[in-house]
């Protein structure tokens, strides 16, 4: 069977995609759809069958041994970083950062993320009225992940655009490849000019760790830098602003839940948990090139084709989780997939839990009568590649006087 990737950025598909996820996913457990170019993707819709691709070591992460129309999709620069790598050298790459992003030492970041939560919500409770996307869920993991990095204030907003063009496009058969190249060629060069400035002047910060870092006395080539430095962002903001963006809509559509978890802040660390599984960041799912033929679902997968494992579709498999399509902020249920799973879980899982569980408990405080103020349709979504979020969130609530230090 296969199937058109039209309806993975279709806008009302990426509305609400689980439908046509559900129905691909209780159909067969593998499909091929056309990717960009009319190359074939195969995508894996099941629990068991993502749960186990995502560590089988026939599956590469690394894009040079796709076909060669995928390559133009991430390229070089991408490619060198952990995200596209395989052992050793994803070992080597990990080892390198993941000091930064332990459990322990984000949790020494709460107190800076309260206090930038808390500013920005400074500046729109009077009002009764904002762009939780925009105001709130966008600036809030910037600033984090900016100030852990180094990067300019005035320079955060331009990751956004660039990123959009870079991972909204891969499932898009009609999308302009140029247009990837050329948001890859401005962040490359925008970074490059970073990293520069981090040799010159060294400070504070994690992109000056970076340049300083060794692994048994080796240092990360400069291709390195840039693809690791790009991660970070990636891995640092756009799976919060997902989060908080997606979460928040899917509590305003079931109030019970969303007065549920404002009656109970001790439901919190779950409540983010189980919004990460039912309408997570990562929608359609995260890419894997075949080093050999092999076979999953039953499906035979030729080597050298890219695998689409559907992280929305398994989060959802009735076969895994019990009435799935049900939001519950009290579930106990460990088990999403929406960090991945294996060696690459998500390096910035803790840094999105953290944020999440300061900013969820944050809005439903201080944003008294929180309520949608668009209809259902008018809402848009940038998503159809690796990443699906909402590109702006209109609310109102009862407006109350900003916080006096």
């Amino acid at each position: 069977m296969t199937v058109p990737a039209t309806p993975l950025v279709d806008p009302a598909v990426l509305a609400d995609p689980h439908p046509v996820l559900a129905e691909l996913r209780e159909s067969g457990p593998v499909h091929r759809i056309d990717g960009s170019g009319g190359l074939p993707v195969w995508m894996v819709t099941r629990y068991d069958d993502v749960l186990a691709a995502l560590s089988d070591p026939r599956l590469s992460n690394d894009p040079h041994h796709a076909r060669a129309l995928t390559q133009v999709l991430r390229g070089d620069f991408l490619s060198r970083s952990m995200i596209g790598t395989d052992p050793p050298e994803h070992t080597r790459l990990r080892r390198l950062v993941s000091k930064a992003f332990t459990a322990r030492r984000v949790e020494g970041l709460r107190p800076r993320v309260q206090e930038i939560t808390d500013a920005l919500l400074d500046r729109i409770t009077p009002r009764g009225s904002a762009d939780l996307v925009a105001e709130f869920g966008l600036p809030l993991p910037i600033t984090v992940i900016g100030e852990l990095l180094g990067v300019p204030e005035a320079d955060r907003d331009r990751f956004r655009e660039w990123t959009d063009e870079m991972l909204d496009r891969p499932f898009d058969p009609g999308s302009d490849l140029a247009l990837v190249e050329a948001a890859r060629e401005r962040m490359r060069g925008y970074l490059a000019d970073l990293v520069a400035a981090k040799r010159a002047r060294p400070a504070d910060d994690l992109l000056t760790d970076l340049v300083e870092a060794t692994d048994e006395g080796e240092r990360l080539d400069a291709q390195e830098l840039l693809a690791m430095t790009f991660l970070l962002l990636i891995a640092g903001y756009v799976t919060t602003v997902s989060l908080i963006g997606n979460g928040t809509l899917a509590l305003l559509r079931h109030p019970d839940q969303l007065d549920r978890l404002r009656a109970d802040p001790s439901l919190v660390p779950a409540a983010v948990e189980e919004l990460l599984r039912f309408d997570g960041p990562v929608n359609p799912g995260l890419t894997r090139f075949a080093l050999e033929d092999l076979e999953i679902g039953g499906v035979r997968i030729p080597r050298g084709d890219m695998v689409l494992l559907s992280i929305a579709a398994a989060d959802r498999d009735p076969r895994r989780f019990s009435d799935p399509d049900r939001l519950d902020v009290g579930a106990q249920a460990p088990g999403h997939l929406a960090f991945g799973h294996g060696m690459h879980y998500c390096l910035g899982a803790p840094l999105a839990r953290l944020e999440g569980q300061i900013a969820f408990p944050a809005l439903l405080t201080r944003l008294p009568g929180l309520a949608l103020a668009a209809q259902e349709v008018e809402l848009r979504w940038t998503g159809g590649g690796v990443f699906r979020s909402l590109r702006a969130l209109p609310v109102t609530f009862i407006p109350t006087p900003a916080r006096v230090d």
